[in-house]
This record gives structure tokens, C-alpha cells and sequence, in this order.
């Protein structure tokens, strides 16, 4: 049977602005009866995978996001001597091969394709026989662009090819949107700048609105363990440290919207494991009823501590093994809910 690895963490952040929406606040979703701040998946997956933590504890391992992939072929063949109009004939056919591309801009992808360390290299070795042989590119040459790898940004959260489903590959990470364990008004600041070479006029240089707001997050991730692993090739070292990687980036990393205006940089005070082949499920059901009072850590952390282990009188035991550390009361060791995150 599967085995899910699901994290449960509870962090805490001063006036920041993590993650703005299309008017520039902090974004926001009402739940249980107020406005909650809110970080979408989408903001929390590419701190977490950008970030120099992982990227430094899986380097050679993580692959290219881009729609670019065509036009950094032609910049290459241009490069290496072959003339404007062959070289984009030949790297729109090579662009083809990822995703639909662009009209006006045919060497361009329309959207967004993950391609992994591998396949960059077999991609760069295409292009450099291309030049050698100064030949336009074989149909076995284009279809063998896109093959097996072992990328474990890739391999965590999927892949979507349109034109290549064979390719596709299923996401073996998911991240809920995070939000405040408790009501949450955005606040204005109003602030001013100062010509510093003004000493004449006494008016601000310039003057500006911004909008922040201050939270303690419920953070929730579930891994497929098993799913992972196969992405991987099934390399079970590999598995592990990706594994490792991701943990200690959701204790320890978070969006980085507005971060030199607030330093928003925050670890997680409170954080569960578990681990077993059960149904996974959230435990935000313990901040529906927002969080009140003047100890958000202490109270936060007691809803869902209280609440897994309702749910475990109620539906029985829903993880075979559970670990959890409270930076806030100087109990557990991250070091050690690594490790057990990892270990298979």
C-alpha cells in the first residue's frame, strides 16, 4: 500500500507582505467565518524549490522552467555559424517538440515546460551535431528530446506536456494554500521618501501606499512516498535526500514577496510528521473557529494537537508513526524530524 509522509507546521510571521494579490495585498481567503491571510501553493513550491537550501542540497538534480528553450537554441545555432533562417526553422522544430508554440514567435513555447538536467544535456548535444554537420534536425533526434529522468523538483510536483501526455508526469507532492490560524485586517502603511539632496524644500520626494499584514500560518503537505520514489527511477537514495530537502524547506523557508521591506524570514515554531499508508487528510478543521486570545503559538499548536487526536478516537489510528517538535517550548529536534520524514 501507499505510504503518505504528511506535514503539519505552524509558523509564525511579524507584518509581511508574503504574497500580494492583484491589487497588491496580502492575499486572502475567508474560512470559518472571517478573512484569513493566505500563501497560495504556487508562492510556497517555488520558494521551497528555488530556494539556495534545496537547491544546494539537490544540485545536478533540479530542472529548467522556461518558455525559452527555442529561442536559447537559436541564439546557439546562430553562434556556432548557421545562417538566421535555418536556425529558426530548426529550433521552432526543436521548441515543437515541448509544447505548442507561439504564432508570432515560433520559436517561443506558449506555456511553461519543466525539462530536466538530462534532457537539457541531450539537448545540448543535439545542437552541438546540428552545427557540426550543419544539418537540420531528424524526427528520431526530436523524439528523443524528452525521456526518462530523475529531476526531483520534476519528480515532487509534476509535469504537464500537452503534446507529449506519454511524457506527463504525476505529481507526487501536493501543498494546501497556507493560511492565518486566526482573523487577520490588512493593515496601510502610508511612508515617505527624502531627496537626500534636497535641503531646500521640506517635502517628501516621493510618497506611497503599501499593505501588509501579520499571521501565524497552518502549512500542510502531503508526499506520496511510493509515487515519488517512482518518479525517481526508483532510486531510494535519491528519494530520501529529496525527501530530507523538502522537510527542512517547509520548516525553514517561506515566501519572499516584499522580503527587503519587512524581512520576513520566519522557521516554523511548531511542526508534525506523520507517516503511514492511511487516507491522508488536512487538520485545518482545528482553526475553523479562528484562534482568539493573545498566545497564538501556545493555542494554535494545542487546536491541532487536540484535533489529530480527536480524529484518531473517531476514525481510528490515521497514521502508523507521528513525530513532531515545539521550537516555542524547547521540545523535539528538527534534526530528528528529518530524519524520520526520510527514513522509509
Amino acid at each position: 500500500m501507499t505510504q503518505f509522509i504528511q506535514i503539519h507546521a505552524l509558523v509564525s510571521y511579524a507584518p509581511a507582505n508574503l504574497n500580494r494579490d492583484d491589487l497588491g495585498r496580502p492575499k486572502s481567503a475567508r474560512m470559518g467565518g472571517v478573512m484569513r491571510m493566505r500563501a497560495s501553493s504556487q508562492s510556497l513550491k517555488r520558494a521551497w524549490r528555488t530556494s539556495e537550501l534545496f537547491q544546494q542540497a539537490m544540485a545536478g538534480t533540479i530542472g529548467t522552467r522556461t518558455k525559452l528553450l527555442g529561442k536559447q537554441v537559436l541564439a546557439d545555432l546562430i553562434t556556432g555559424g548557421i545562417e538566421e533562417k535555418k536556425a529558426k526553422e530548426w529550433a521552432t522544430a526543436i521548441a515543437a517538440v515541448y509544447g505548442a508554440v507561439k504564432k508570432d514567435k515560433p520559436e517561443e513555447i506558449e506555456q511553461l515546460v519543466h525539462v530536466s538536467p538530462e534532457e537539457n544535456a541531450t539537448l545540448a548535444k543535439l545542437v552541438k551535431t546540428l552545427i557540426q554537420e550543419k544539418r537540420k534536425p531528424e524526427e528520431a533526434e526530436l523524439a528523443a528530446l524528452l525521456h526518462d529522468n530523475k529531476a526531483v523538483d520534476i519528480a515532487m510536483f509534476g509535469r504537464m506536456l500537452a503534446s507529449k501526455t506519454e511524457r506527463n508526469i504525476e505529481a507526487a507532492v501536493q501543498v494546501a494554500h497556507a493560511i492565518s490560524v486566526h482573523e487577520v485586517v490588512t493593515d496601510d502603511d502610508y511612508f515617505t521618501a527624502v531627496d537626500d539632496l534636497n535641503k531646500t524644500d521640506a517635502g517628501a520626494a516621493h510618497i506611497g501606499e503599501a499593505y501588509f499584514g501579520a499571521a501565524v500560518l497552518y502549512l500542510y503537505v502531503c508526499i506520496d512516498r511510493d509515487q515519488l520514489k517512482r518518479n525517481l527511477g526508483g532510486d531510494e537514495v535519491l528519494t530520501a535526500r529529496a525527501i530530507k530537502a523538502l522537510t527542512k524547506s517547509v520548516l525553514t523557508v517561506g515566501p519572499t514577496g516584499k522580503q527587503n521591506s519587512h524581512a520576513s524570514r520566519a522557521y516554523a515554531h511548531y511542526a508534525l510528521i506523520e507517516k503511514g499508508t492511511q487516507q491522508p487528510r488536512q487538520l485545518s478543521l482545528a482553526f475553523l473557529k479562528p484562534v482568539s486570545g493573545n498566545n497564538y503559538p501556545e493555542d494554535a499548536t494545542q487546536a491541532l494537537v487536540k484535533l489529530r487526536a480527536n480524529m484518531d478516537k473517531v476514525y481510528g489510528t490515521c497514521a502508523d508513526n507521528h513525530k513532531d517538535m515545539n521550537a516555542y517550548s524547547g521540545e523535539g529536534s528538527v534534526a530528528e524530524l528529518i530524519k524520520f520524514a526520510a527514513e522509509e
